[in-house]
């Protein structure tokens, strides 16, 4: 097979990983420049894939495929619709940012974690292009080295335990994930008599309701929830998030979350049509808890890098009730929050690392005044604080507005409940910004604080220009999801229909 663009894309980073290990480790200033050239080509070759996308038609294109193991039924099969080319863009637009990022912050190691960076960011989009289970599992385990390295290595002063709890929990969900796709496998090839992991294949076959199905969908979507992260699985993030660099944090909140929220839409709704429709309510009650903790917990957070940590579990949860409201205005929705939520705590994740960098700390109680010292930090502070809390013209209202009018059509208690999570997000976020940027200088060392450096500025402007895109026109990004979408929902409802259960 002739490798295609989607596996340049997929597998570069890994390459340049490889390559990226000749060069002297003497040589950090190569390496970071190196690294941040083999991410920069990376996005150059995905910036095609949306290009040359056609929104209008709902199954993968860019499609490769080739035999693998081909007696057990494993392919190497990828490709992309509209469901996961924004998320394989952002990996690609997130991971250089998060390189420039780490250019004066990781002083040690500087090579190896160049590679660590590299290799995870083909575990990441190798998780949004795979159309092969045993692919996507593959690829699903093989992220978590290097994210346990990124965390263990060059993370805060408790990073080999925060590290060895996001592996345990994820290992965890994951395991009974296997298990999952073996039954599955095993019951399509006992009912059709063909054993394949290729996932178009399974999305057909109608699974009859009942507990395996139920089993099936408990057992991925548990994997999914700690990696969403779904309350009350969320109890690894904080930790992972304080503890990790801040171009691990940037990857983390941007994407690896995702790859939860991902699995719901690409696998469970899919496969488990049944099983979805009915636990829906639970996860409408486990999202909506999500969105209103979460906020609480930010309000009370003392730490700056921990209130952003939290506000994930919150926005994460909005995402939740979007996907489970089958609908096409919560689909959408859900997977441009997705998108909204990379940028925007991606960005947040950003400007506190420039912070810390100056100061040493992340106390709010700590700053004060920034605005007269250095105006261009604050400035974008508040614009990014802003577009996280769902502000008109920003990015995050596009997404917060389209899932609040799917879920109004479901359950408008759920809606209600939601909806107050947006004013519990402007509550944290803007009385953040009050302590840190605004008033008098509380303390003689912010007097001499640097504003953005050349560096900073190109490593925030990038996201700021598509946090704005996104809210002033976000039918160029919606556009491209529609269509998969509405296959989607139709799909379910379909083999809801077929299964003898009534669907929404």
């Amino acid at each position: 097979m002739t490798p295609g663009l989607l596996t340049w894309v997929t597998f570069l980073p890994a390459l340049g990983g490889l390559g990226l290990a000749l060069v002297p480790r003497r040589r950090s200033d190569l390496a970071r420049v190196v690294a941040l050239a083999i991410a920069v080509a990376v996005f150059a070759l995905a910036v095609p894939l949306y290009l040359t996308f056609d929104g209008g038609r709902a199954d993968p294109q860019f499609e490769e495929r080739a035999g693998w193991m081909p007696t057990l039924g494993v392919s190497y099969h990828i490709g992309v619709d509209g469901i996961s080319l924004l998320l394989v863009l952002l990996t690609a637009f997130l991971s250089p940012l998060a390189l420039a990022s780490a250019w004066r912050a990781v002083e040690e190691r500087t090579k190896e974690f160049g590679i660590a960076m590299l290799i995870l960011e083909t575990g990441m989009i190798g998780v949004f292009v795979s159309l092969d289970l045993f692919l996507f599992y593959v690829f699903w385990e093989a992220m978590l080295i290097p994210m346990y390295f990124v965390i263990g290595v060059w993370g805060g002063p408790d990073r080999i335990y925060a590290a060895i709890k996001f592996v345990l929990y994820t290992l965890v969900g994951s395991l009974l994930m296997l298990v999952a796709i073996l039954a599955l496998y095993w019951q399509h090839g006992a009912a059709t008599g063909v054993y394949t992991f290729d996932l178009p294949v399974l999305s057909r076959f109608v699974l009859a309701p009942g507990l395996a199905q139920d089993l099936m969908f408990l057992a991925f979507a548990l994997a999914f929830a700690i990696k969403v992260p779904l309350f009350p699985f969320h109890t690894w993030l904080p930790d992972a998030h304080v503890e990790a660099p801040t171009a691990g944090s940037v990857i983390l909140a941007g994407v690896l979350l995702k790859m939860g929220t991902y699995g719901f839409l690409r696998f469970c709704l899919p496969l488990f049509p049944d099983a979805s429709i009915r636990f829906a309510p639970w996860v409408f009650a486990l999202a909506v808890i999500g969105i209103i903790y979460g906020a609480w917990v930010s309000t009370v957070q003392p730490d700056l890098k921990k209130l952003v940590a939290y506000s994930s579990v919150s926005h994460l949860g909005f995402v939740m009730v979007g996907l489970f409201t089958l609908t096409a205005q919560g689909l959408v929705g859900g997977i441009i929050q997705m998108i909204n939520h990379g940028l925007s705590t991606g960005a947040l994740f950003l400007l506190v690392g420039m912070i810390y960098e100056r100061r040493h700390t992340r106390l709010i109680a700590d700053f004060g005044g920034l605005w007269r010292v250095i105006p261009a930090f604050s400035a974008l502070f508040l614009i990014v604080s802003l577009s996280s809390l769902g502000l008109p013209g920003l990015n995050g209202f596009v997404g917060e507005f389209l899932i609040l009018v799917g879920a109004f059509q479901v359950n408008r208690l759920v809606a209600a409940l939601a909806t107050s999570g947006i004013v519990f997000a402007a509550v944290y976020l803007l009385w953040m910004c009050q302590r840190v940027i605004f008033g008098p200088v509380t303390h003689p060392e912010n007097r001499r604080l640097a504003d953005l450096s050349a560096r900073e500025w190109a490593v925030l402007v990038p996201a700021l220009v598509l946090i704005v895109w996104i809210g002033v026109y976000p039918v160029a990004f919606t556009g491209k999801t529609e269509a998969s979408v509405g296959a989607l929902i139709a799909q379910v409802q379909s083999k809801a229909a077929a299964a003898g259960v009534r669907a929404r």
